[in-house]
């Protein structure tokens, strides 16, 4: 089984660690003792994040925005909800010594929370060393979000496994080791969103018979997490019938469906799939689907516009 993970037709060299003044999010979240993927939520949905940027453009927080994440997470624990907790912190008065530029990250512990090359990840799925995976993952997750993650270390690695699949006959155990910490890294950022900007759910599957179902959980992640979009996944080999059923109980604004090998891309059964009311959006994914596709069918090449697609058809 070849994971050929195409959501994604753009092909890039790994991005390098860039420092900058500040801190990234994964060591304020390493400070803090509060996930990543709670920060970036934080910062979507109450305002409260960095205010800095990097001279590469990457976001970083300064010793005053720690000052606000540290009162709003002692109110957190102290039991208030988390948006009072977020607005008595905003009001904190930061002085200028206070709002100065954060000191460097100790050389340390900027080691530790590096985010890591796809080369580094990929010898230790190798070597079937789950632990460094699983940590090589949360590392590229929290420092960088679910589409770098997907775009320059997940679709590079799999490079990898299949070539070596495809050199030596072995491997298979390779990339079951690698799927399976793949996907335990991405489900947790699979919840509903607090305040879902969505009325009306996101429904993601597979074609029916494709067993490929990693990238719909990607794209479920950076929906829930990037965009705050509520979706619900049914995962791999969908039956068209398990689909109609789901459309006609939910009556989701958008249903995406992923399709990786030709013999699950037949577009057919899209068209005979309910409408549901008001009218939702049907977006295909994946280099398995054949053409024409019907009219109402919108056909997206990466993570990226997957995201953009999706969150703009959502209401």
């Amino acid at each position: 089984m070849r994971h050929n993970v195409g959501i994604g037709a753009h092909e890039r060299g790994d991005e390098p660690h860039e420092e900058g003044p500040g801190y990234g999010i994964g060591a304020v979240s390493r400070r803090l003792g509060v996930p990543a993927p709670t920060l970036r939520t934080w910062n979507l949905r109450y305002g409260i994040g960095p205010s800095r940027r990097s001279p590469g453009g990457h976001r970083r927080y300064d010793a005053g925005d720690l000052r606000r994440l540290e009162e709003m997470n002692r109110l957190i624990h102290a039991g208030v909800p988390p948006a009072d907790a977020a607005r008595e912190a905003l009001r904190l008065s930061i002085t200028p010594d206070d709002a100065r530029e954060a000191p460097a990250v100790p050389r340390a512990e900027e080691e530790r929370g590096q985010v890591p090359t796809a080369a580094s990840v990929a010898r230790a799925a190798c070597a079937l060393d789950g632990r460094a995976v699983a940590d090589g993952l949360a590392a590229a997750l929290a420092g960088r979000g679910v589409v770098w993650t997907w775009e320059r270390l997940v679709r590079p690695v799999f490079r990898t496994i299949c070539l070596r699949q495809t050199e030596t006959g072995a491997g298979v155990d390779v990339e079951h080791l690698f799927s399976d910490r793949l996907l335990a890294a991405l489900f947790p950022l699979i919840e509903r969103p607090a305040r879902p900007v969505n009325t009306r759910p996101v429904l993601l599957a597979c074609a029916e018979e494709e067993q490929h179902s990693l990238p719909v959980y990607a794209l479920a992640a950076a929906l829930s997490v990037d965009r705050l979009v509520e979706t619900r996944v049914l995962g791999a080999r969908t039956p068209y019938s398990a689909l109609g059923d789901a459309m006609r109980r939910l009556g989701p604004s958008v249903v995406f469906v992923w399709s990786q090998q030709p013999s699950t891309g037949d577009p057919a059964p899209l068209s005979a799939l309910p409408s549901p009311r008001p009218p939702g959006r049907v977006v295909v994914g994946g280099p398995g689907w054949a053409e024409p596709l019907p009219a109402r069918v919108t056909r997206v090449a990466s993570l990226d516009e997957a995201v953009t697609v999706v969150s703009a058809a959502v209401d």
